[in-house]
């Protein structure tokens, strides 16, 4: 019986693990909203999250290295965006919309993505990949 119940309990805490580490929630403020313009500088398109890096001007004239995380590649891959639709804008000035940490530090979910050329990418759920192009 005893067996029984430690088991159990390494089962609930890994459950709780897994649960928050996927609860955008825990860690990001989703009630929030930031912009920024900077430089995409980097993709990591790998599992669990693809990571978009960006630099951007901070308040005090330095470089603030801001890093989103996105949802898994294959999520993208089901709405037909592949790496090069982020690829093609590295070295270019985008505009991330993102939730931001709730801790304070350069780090949020991704939300949207405008590129240079005036296209966008939603990433939000109840957008689910929704392309936007440039008013010509």
């Amino acid at each position: 019986m005893r067996n029984k119940i430690v088991f159990a309990l390494l089962v609930l805490g890994a459950a709780a693990s897994v649960w928050a580490h996927h609860s955008t929630t825990a860690v990001f403020d989703v009630a929030k909203r930031v912009a920024v313009t900077g430089t995409l500088t980097k993709v990591d398109w790998v599992n669990p999250h693809i990571v978009v890096l960006v630099d951007a001007q901070g308040n005090h004239g330095n470089v603030d290295a801001w890093r989103f995380e996105s949802n898994p590649p294959s999520w993208f891959r089901r709405v037909s965006v592949g790496r090069q639709d982020f690829a093609k804008a590295i070295g270019q000035t985008v505009v991330v919309e993102a939730n931001p940490a709730k801790d304070g530090t350069l780090y949020g979910y991704l939300v949207r993505i405008k590129y240079q050329d005036g296209t966008s990418l939603e990433i939000v759920p109840e957008q689910s990949g929704k392309r936007e192009t440039a008013a010509k």
